[in-house]
C-alpha cells in the first residue's frame, strides 16, 4: 500500500507523462502525447496474486515493466497495429475513436470495396437458395470461393494480431470499432478501460447442414483468444448495435460472432468488471469436443463482476476448463428489444466443470423460465451455489437454475463438478448485493472517466 501511494505522489509530482506515438510497423515515432498520470499508474498495474485463473502460474503482468520508449497513445487503425506488433513488454493507450475499416488514407472504407471482384451477394443468395443448391452439403464453387477470398481481404483490414507482455487501456472515451483483437500463440496481456463495437462480418457464409433449418456463420469476434496464456480483461465494454437483423432462407443473416471467446487451448484468464451488451453469441470458451486438440487440462477461466445484459447465448458455453463464474449479474432482455431469440445463458459442454456462485438473474418481462437458463451441451455436472432470480416485483429470491433444468430435462445434471476454486481476491458477495454493486463498478469509464 505504502509503495503504491509513492508510485502515485511521484506521478502526480511529475505532471503528465510524454510518450511516444508510432505511425508505422517500421517504427517512426514522432511527436507525442501527454497521459495523465493516474492513467500511466492504471496501465501499469498487474494483476493482483489471487485473482482469478488469470493470475495462476507466472501471473498476469502485461506490460507493466515497459520501458519508456515502449509506452504509445494510438488514435488510428495503422497506429495501433504497429504498436501492439512484437513480444516485448509495452504499453499502448487508445485515444478517441478507431474504426478497423480506416484505410490508409484515414478514410473509411466499405465492405464493397474489400469485396473480391468475382463475388456477388445477389448471385449468391440465388445459387445458394436451398430450392436450388439443397440441404445436403454446404456451399462450394466459384461463387463460394470469391466469398472466402472476400473474407480474406477483410480480416486483413479489420483483423489485429498483438503480441505477448501488452497492456492496453484506453483514455476517457476510447473505442474500438468495427475491430477484431485476434490473441493468436500470444502470452500475458491485460486489456481495460476500452469500448469495443460491432466487430463484423462483410461476408458470412450460408450452410443448410448447420441445425434443421440451416444457419448464417460469421467469423471475427470482438476480442478473441487463442494458444496463449495469462489474460486479464477488466472494465471494458463490449455492445452491439440493436438494429434487427434481415433475414434470408428464413434465417436471420447474422454477422456477428462473439464478443470474448477464448478458444484453442488458451488457458488462465480473468474477466473482471466487464459490461456485455446486446449480442446473441457472447462467450465461447473452447471451440471443439474434440479432445485431441490439447483442450482437456487448460481453458480455465474466472469470470466476476460482469454484467451481462441482453444476451441471447453462451454466457458463457463452456468445454473442459474449470470455470469460475461468481458474483456476476445477468439481466435477460425483452423480446422486443433484441434482433435474437433467448436461448440460455450456461452451457454445460463436453468435460466442462463450472463452479457458479453467488449470480444475480433478472428476467423480468423476458418470457424466460428459470430452467431454461441452462442448456446441456454434452458436459455432465455443473456445481452451483447461492444464486437469485428475479421473475417480477420485489428484489427476488434464492433460486436453484439447475434444480429448475433437472425438473424438466433428462438426463440430469449432476452438482458437483469435483473442485472447489480458490483463485478468488477478497469476499464473495452475497448474490442479492450484485445488481447494486456490479452495475456501479463495471464497464469502461469506471477505472478513468
Amino acid at each position: 500500500m505504502r509503495a503504491t501511494a509513492t508510485v502515485l505522489a511521484a506521478a502526480l509530482a511529475a505532471g503528465s507523462v510524454l510518450v511516444a506515438n508510432p505511425a508505422a510497423a517500421g517504427g517512426h515515432r514522432p511527436g507525442g502525447h501527454h497521459v495523465p498520470p493516474i492513467a500511466m499508474l492504471l496501465a501499469r498495474q498487474t494483476l493482483a496474486p489471487g485473482d482469478g485463473w488469470g493470475s495462476a502460474g507466472p501471473g498476469t503482468t502485461g506490460g507493466a515493466d515497459a520501458t519508456s520508449d515502449q509506452v504509445y497513445v494510438v488514435s488510428s487503425r495503422a497506429e495501433l497495429a504497429a504498436a501492439l506488433e512484437g513480444d516485448q513488454p509495452k504499453i499502448v493507450f487508445v485515444k478517441g475513436t478507431i474504426d478497423g475499416f480506416e484505410g490508409p488514407d484515414g478514410d473509411l472504407l466499405t465492405c464493397d470495396d474489400l469485396a473480391d471482384p468475382e463475388y456477388d451477394f445477389d448471385s449468391y443468395l440465388a445459387t445458394y437458395d436451398p430450392e436450388v443448391w439443397g440441404r445436403d452439403q454446404e456451399p462450394s464453387g466459384p461463387l463460394e470461393e470469391a466469398r472466402e477470398r472476400s473474407m480474406r481481404n477483410q480480416e486483413a483490414q479489420t483483423v489485429i494480431n498483438p503480441g505477448s507482455n501488452t497492456t492496453l487501456f484506453g483514455l476517457p472515451g476510447a473505442t474500438l470499432r468495427h475491430l477484431t483483437l485476434l490473441f493468436n500463440q500470444s502470452d500475458n496481456v491485460i486489456v481495460r478501460n476500452l469500448t469495443f463495437e460491432d466487430a463484423f462480418d462483410c461476408f458470412p457464409q450460408w450452410d443448410p447442414t448447420d441445425g434443421e433449418a440451416g444457419n448464417w456463420n460469421s467469423n471475427w469476434d470482438y476480442v478473441s483468444v487463442r494458444r496463449g496464456a495469462n489474460f486479464w480483461f477488466d472494465h471494458n465494454t463490449f455492445r452491439t448495435s440493436t438494429e434487427p437483423l434481415p433475414e434470408y432462407f428464413g434465417r436471420p443473416f447474422d454477422i456477428y460472432d462473439g464478443q470474448l471467446d477464448i478458444t484453442h487451448t488458451a488457458d488462465h484468464v480473468t474477466v473482471s468488471y466487464n459490461v456485455f451488451r446486446d449480442h446473441d453469441k457472447l462467450m465461447l470458451i473452447g471451440s471443439t469436443n474434440n479432445p485431441d486438440g490439447g483442450d482437456p487440462g487448460r481453458l480455465n477461466v474466472t469470470l466476476h463482476h460482469n454484467l451481462f445484459d441482453g444476451i441471447g447465448q453462451r454466457g458463457p458455453r463452456m468445454r473442459f476448463g474449470q470455470i469460475d463464474v461468481y458474483n456476476n449479474h445477468y439481466r435477460v432482455a425483452l423480446p422486443e428489444t433484441v434482433a435474437y431469440e433467448f436461448q440460455y445463458l450456461w452451457g454445460v459442454g463436453v468435460e466442462s466443470r463450472g463452479y457458479m456462485e453467488n449470480n444475480y438473474f433478472d428476467l423480468r418481462g423476458s418470457g424466460v423460465d428459470p430452467a431454461e437458463i441452462i442448456h446441456d451441451w454434452g458436459g455432465t455436472v455443473l456445481t452451483e451455489r447461492g444464486t437469485w432470480v428475479r421473475t417480477g416485483p420485489g428484489i427476488g429470491k434464492p433460486t436453484s437454475l439447475l434444480a429448475a433444468y433437472n425438473a424438466v430435462n433428462s438426463p440430469q445434471l449432476g452438482d458437483d463438478a469435483g473442485w472447489t476454486p480458490h483463485l478468488r481476491r477478497g469476499p464473495v458477495l452475497p448474490a442479492v448485493a450484485v445488481p447494486t454493486i456490479v452495475p456501479l463498478l463495471a464497464g469502461a469509464g469506471k477505472l478513468l472517466p
